[in-house]
């Protein structure tokens, strides 16, 4: 089989009609080749593609992120060659390091305010024994 249809395609990487056209305007999967009647002929490589996409969301990537990848290691791009991914995977490896830290920290509170005792938040909050960091506002956050 040298072409897949829209369904064929979908069906094998298991990702519905939608999706194929949602890459498609993101540039992910490249615009394939249509019939007479208009219908599309994507080529059989396009499997390996959306399984690329499906594995790096898997692992954190976004999209954006997943296309800037693509981008780097199509056939006949000038960055074939390493296409940065050791890079962006360190990155992403630090950014879920970090995430992993905060909801660790999270659990850690949360497991204190039971042990403390803690049943109500308002009666909890004017406790000097309290866990819960009321007194502390992130940085992120709007002031």
């Amino acid at each position: 089989m040298t072409a897949l249809r829209t369904s064929e395609l979908a069906a094998a990487a298991g990702v519905n009609a939608q999706t194929l056209r949602y890459y498609e305007r993101r540039g992910l999967l490249a615009e394939p080749d249509r019939t007479l009647g208009g219908h599309r002929l994507y080529p059989k490589d396009a499997v390996i593609v959306l399984r690329v996409i499906k594995a790096a969301q898997r692992l954190g990537f976004t999209l954006e992120e997943v296309a800037d990848l693509l981008e780097g290691t199509r056939v006949g791009s000038r960055r074939r060659a390493g296409a940065g991914l050791r890079e962006r995977v360190t990155a992403k490896l630090a950014e879920v390091d970090d995430k992993l830290a905060e909801v660790t920290a999270v659990r850690d509170t949360l497991r204190a305010a039971l042990a403390a005792g803690c049943k109500d938040l308002l009666a909890c909050s004017e406790s000097p024994g309290c866990p819960v960091p009321f007194d502390t506002v992130p940085a992120t956050s709007p002031a």
